[in-house]
């Protein structure tokens, strides 16, 4: 839960970087907070009129929230936030997916310096 609020804090942040952990912890509570608010959407009567109220609600919150530490995510792999932009592609989600899975690079890059605190390998 940590993981997730540290996520939330830094919700308008698109600079440094953001670990795997973080990064898959974020969209797993946004994942079943949504699954919660389909539920209850159902329940109140919200479904039936096809209007998703407390999804929509609970959407709005994350949007921003998830493109930063997306962007964060991508530059823990010295990537530019930018790719983030090929998931509006056909074949962008996939791409984006395996990303995402990626090991961080080691020590500083562009974005950053590590989240472990680890240094690069010498280049001799």
């Amino acid at each position: 839960m940590t993981k997730y609020l540290n996520a939330m804090r830094n919700g308008f942040n698109f600079h440094g970087r953001a670990s795997r952990s973080e990064f898959w912890l974020f969209f797993l509570i946004t994942w079943v907070m949504s699954v919660v608010t389909v539920t209850l959407d159902a329940a109140l009567g919200f479904a039936d009129e096809g209007a998703l109220v407390l999804t929509g609600i609970l959407y709005l919150v994350h949007i921003i929230p998830s493109m930063a530490v997306s962007v964060r995510r991508l530059h823990d792999i010295d990537k530019s936030g930018w790719w983030l932009l090929i998931s509006f592609t056909g074949i962008g989600a996939p791409i984006l997916l395996v990303m995402f899975c990626l090991a961080p690079t080691k020590g500083q890059n562009h974005y950053g310096p590590a989240l472990d605190g680890t240094q690069a390998p010498d280049a001799h």
